[in-house]
């Protein structure tokens, strides 16, 4: 039995034989197979055009991520190499400091040495004079009672009681010169070792105080050993200080009352009593009732604090004098055109600062926003491309990508439970 078709144009039926309908199915099946492979082409360029859009993308994103942890290394590295400066600055000037401390502490004690050394020096050089005078002494007395034996002798078998009287008185006599002259050296040693230290202590204020005046008191006149007149660097008279110095074996309260009043007659602010021996209490130094007292090696350090306590006072004063005056200027300076100019200055260089940072600021905002657009149109080119080929070839033949599927909603927590 043959098959029939109606005639689309007449409407007439037309046998179909199985050898025609064989020709028409492989015919179709053909045309079917060059259509799906076309299909088939298209879809692979479309996944081909979605990877390379996927992987512009991707190497977009590194760019970006790339450029700013660049930009954050350089910033990191910028502000660890300005603080590096500044620790080794500091650490510099801490250094140079602190040598030249030690530096001025070295100086000053060896110049207390030298002092030291000098003073031991000259003290044994004394003691040498002493003992050469006491021994010339004690060969001239030798010398003069050998004499007055001899003369004894002979006058004796003669006046025998008028010699003996005249023996006694000229040795009472003798006895009474011995202890003049035995006093007289002492004190005259006295007063040398005295005027020593005197010209020393008055040596060492000149070399360590060259701007000040270092004036000796003459002798037989009240009013210590020695007046410092303090000046500052401009000349400027700040404040007096009276030094007296002692060079005896034990220590004398009496010396305090006699040097305050010398004190008061010199008009000074400071006195200072320079000793050999020192009170109990007092090791080095010390402040007893109004007056400084000070052993010889301590002097110049203690005529430095002191020197110093009588400059800041007299700036201190200064500075007061002058208040209202300064005020004034200040006011006017404060008031006038230059001030202002200065302060327009600084602040036209914080706004030239300031734009510069909004405008690269803004420069790297655009950059951003610029490749945020094109991520986005790069997105929306492959979600769009997705769509169409899931429309073209259905939802199931294509692979999912997670990233272009609508999230999935979970049902509340209540009705899943039930």
């Amino acid at each position: 039995m043959a098959d029939t078709v109606i005639c689309p144009s007449c409407q007439c039926e037309i046998e179909v034989t199985e050898v025609l309908s064989a020709q028409l199915r492989t015919q179709l099946r053909k045309e079917f197979d060059a259509e799906n492979r076309k299909n088939e082409t298209r879809l692979r360029e479309r996944e081909e055009q979605i990877a390379r859009a996927e992987t512009d993308v991707a190497q977009a994103r590194r760019d970006v991520e790339r450029h700013v942890a660049e930009q954050m290394a350089k910033e990191r590295k910028r502000l660890a190499e300005e603080s590096l400066a500044e620790a080794r600055e500091q650490v510099t000037l801490e250094l140079q400091d602190k040598d030249k401390r030690l530096a001025e502490t070295a100086s000053k004690l060896k110049e207390a040495r030298q002092t030291e050394l000098t003073l031991r020096k000259q003290r044994r050089e004394l003691e040498e004079q002493k003992e050469s005078l006491e021994l010339a002494m004690t060969r001239r007395l030798d010398e003069e009672r050998g004499k007055i034996r001899e003369a004894a002798r002979k006058e004796a078998a003669e006046e025998r009681q008028l010699k003996d009287a005249e023996k006694e008185k000229l040795i009472h006599d003798l006895r009474v010169q011995l202890e003049d002259m035995r006093r007289k050296a002492e004190q005259g040693s006295q007063q040398l070792q005295g005027e020593v230290l005197e010209t020393t202590l008055e040596d060492l204020l000149r070399r360590q105080f060259p701007i000040d005046a270092i004036q000796p008191v003459p002798k037989g006149v009240h009013g210590g050993d020695v007046v410092q007149t303090v000046r500052d660097a401009s000349g400027a008279v700040c404040g007096i200080m009276l030094w007296e110095s002692k060079r005896t074996k034990a220590w004398s309260d009496g010396w305090l009352p006699k040097l305050r009043d010398d004190q008061r007659a010199a008009k000074a602010q400071i006195a200072i009593l320079v000793s050999l021996e020192l009170p109990r209490d007092v090791a080095t130094f010390g402040h007893i009732d109004g007056v400084w007292v000070s052993s010889v090696s301590c002097a110049v350090s203690l005529a430095h604090a002191l020197r110093a306590g009588l400059l800041e006072v007299a700036s201190a004063k200064r500075a007061l004098e002058g208040r209202q005056e300064k005020m004034d200027v200040l006011y006017r300076y404060l008031a006038g055109a230059e001030f202002r100019h200065r302060v327009e200055g600084i602040v036209e260089a914080f706004m030239t600062l300031r734009e510069e940072l909004e405008s690269e600021k803004r420069s790297t905002q655009l950059r951003w926003a610029k490749r945020e657009k094109q991520l986005e149109r790069a997105v929306a080119q492959t979600t769009g491309m997705y769509g169409d080929l899931s429309g073209i070839i259905g939802g199931g033949a294509l692979p999912v990508i997670d990233a272009l599927e609508m999230p999935k909603i979970e049902p509340p927590a209540d009705r899943a439970s039930d």
